[in-house]
């Protein structure tokens, strides 16, 4: 397998496709899953010449399970380790619900002078979890519920998760796909628990307004209007008029997990921002 050891000796998979000459994509993996979730998005990039890159974040998918480090910060850290691994610039980075907070992260704090542009879909940032500054937020229950969940059945809990709101499956007149749904399940049960159980408190209390600010590059934000796991309300405006250079995309009746469930019309959206 192809790895990189991140600064604490932690080792970072990663999958490196195309010519080494081509522009770059750096892609971010959502909670709990692995790189495989963008599939759909680096075989079509690959097939326009680009060069397409996806890690397995730390404890998660074929990265190691370690013990500690399951936050935002070291989360962007050993994005830092693949990109200066692989030397790549001119990079754009998409990151998909927590992949949208580690990639802010990144570009905000690991990004300058390899960054082209961002892309935050179904993302995270500035805030999920409800505050006195953040009153219109999902509060604290939310999170430990899934906390819960996840400790006393982890493998039933992810296979109900994937086969009614991620995806929009339990909406009426929806057709659900026990492919997608399994291969949700069989990325999330890959990787590490304690991992999984702590990154819960990383993509809900984790604060990226600052991030958001100093980030210069054009960024491109794409949230539907029927995500039942990051409410677009309090995510995707928010962040745009936080960001120096956004665009504001929401799409009508699409769930979280629209890169599978619209691969071609969030893959067609993308080129076009890619290419403008």
């Amino acid at each position: 397998m192809t790895t990189v050891t991140a600064k604490d000796s932690v080792q970072v998979f990663y999958k490196d496709w195309g010519p080494k000459t081509a522009q770059p994509i750096v892609f971010h993996h959502g909670w709990p899953l692995s790189s495989d979730d963008w599939d759909a998005q680096m075989l079509y990039f690959l097939g326009k010449g680009y060069r397409v890159v996806a890690h397995d974040r730390r404890g998660h998918g074929r990265s190691s399970q370690v013990s500690d480090g399951h936050d935002m910060d070291h989360y962007a850290a050993d994005v830092a380790a693949v990109v200066e691994h692989l030397d790549l610039r001119d990079t754009i980075h998409i990151g998909h619900s927590t992949g949208g907070g580690e990639a802010a992260r990144y570009v905000a704090r690991h990004g300058k002078g390899r960054v082209a542009k961002l892309v935050l879909i179904g993302a995270v940032p500035p805030l999920m979890l409800k505050t006195a500054a953040n009153p219109s937020g999902l509060p604290i229950e939310v999170f430990d519920g899934i906390r819960k969940e996840l400790a006393a059945n982890r493998s039933k809990f992810y296979f109900d998760f994937a086969s009614g709101p991620f995806y929009g499956y339990n909406r009426p007149g929806a057709k659900p796909s026990q492919a997608v749904i399994w291969n949700w399940w069989r990325q999330a049960m890959m990787g590490g628990a304690n991992a999984q159980y702590d990154g819960v408190k990383a993509f809900s209390e984790t604060d990226f307004t600052e991030d958001l600010r100093s980030i210069t590059v054009p960024t491109l934000v794409m949230h539907g209007d029927d995500d039942q796991i990051v409410p677009v309300a309090d995510s995707a405006p928010l962040s745009a008029k936080l960001l120096k250079r956004s665009s504001l995309k929401i799409y009508e009746k699409f769930p979280h997990g629209m890169c599978t469930t619209h691969a071609d019309d969030v893959n067609v959206e993308l080129l076009s921002f890619i290419t403008a």
